[in-house]
């Protein structure tokens, strides 16, 4: 590094491996963290633990109070990339991508929880026709397979969840069972998917959330937000799936009143 002659590439290469070096220690610290609740919910006491890791009883408990959240792995382990399947403007002549009102805020609903846990995050648009970049770490990825149709044929890899549709519109199956948007009847409430997919490289996975509608998107959101901990604590990063439905402000479509799952955490085999 001392070696680089030209200060300006110096500065570069000294600040990209700041932020990796950094990444890692976040991570190391998570799983120490981590680590450190599994020996005490095991029986071990603090005094125990301080004794096996060679530092002082004060310390285990400075680390276990502080440092990084265990649950961010639930997200990831560096900056989340936040891939959100766009559509085109109506009625212009030279039409741009947009997002729905509802897509955005759960991206910031995502990103307000990541930044809660350590996590940076930003956003990308996919505009029509939905080729998403799956092969990459630390993705999240929002909206149906409406707007991002590639997301719907990796879908096929879930045993239990799947999405469909028909002339009355998209709508989510588990199984045989039928999960039809209430929104279509008028209600206020919609369905949403939440599940941990294989990249298509299989050298990894991205979260993917979607609703039926755009509230069922935010919907899932919300649910990852208000749950992260247990999700994390049921499943770290493993594959599953699971179907939430929620409840939104028929006022105001971008403010969720309430989430459930309606379905089991459907873990997938590996």
């Amino acid at each position: 590094m001392a070696g680089v002659g030209d200060a300006r590439e110096r500065a570069r290469a000294a600040h990209g491996l700041i932020d990796d070096y950094q990444a890692a220690i976040g991570e190391l610290s998570r799983i120490r963290r981590e680590a450190l609740e599994q020996l005490l919910a095991g029986g071990m006491t603090q005094a125990q633990i301080a004794e096996l890791l060679e530092m002082s009883r004060s310390r285990v408990s400075q680390l276990l109070s502080a440092g990084t959240r265990p649950e961010r792995a639930f997200l990831g382990t560096g900056r989340l990339t936040v891939a959100i399947g766009g559509k085109q403007e109506a009625g212009r002549r030279d039409p741009g991508d947009v997002l729905s009102a509802e897509s955005f805020a759960a991206y910031n609903a995502l990103a307000e929880l990541a930044r809660s846990v350590g996590l940076d995050a930003s956003y990308e648009v996919v505009p029509p026709p939905g080729f998403v970049h799956l092969n990459r770490p630390n993705l999240i990825v929002l909206t149906s397979p409406r707007l991002l149709p590639f997301v719907g044929q990796v879908m096929e890899s879930d045993p239990h969840v799947r999405f469909a549709s028909d002339d009355r519109g998209w709508y989510l199956m588990d199984g045989e069972t039928e999960y039809r948007s209430p929104r279509d009847d008028g209600h206020s409430a919609d369905y949403g998917y939440i599940g941990r997919l294989p990249r298509p490289d299989n050298k990894g996975s991205f979260l993917y959330l979607a609703g039926t509608h755009a509230q069922g998107t935010l919907g899932a959101a919300q649910f990852v937000a208000d749950n992260l901990a247990q999700l994390h604590k049921e499943l770290k990063n493993r594959r599953f799936s699971t179907i939430i439905r929620c409840e939104y402000d028929a006022n105001n479509p971008r403010k969720i009143l309430a989430c459930e799952r309606v379905t089991p955490l459907y873990r997938h085999e590996s």
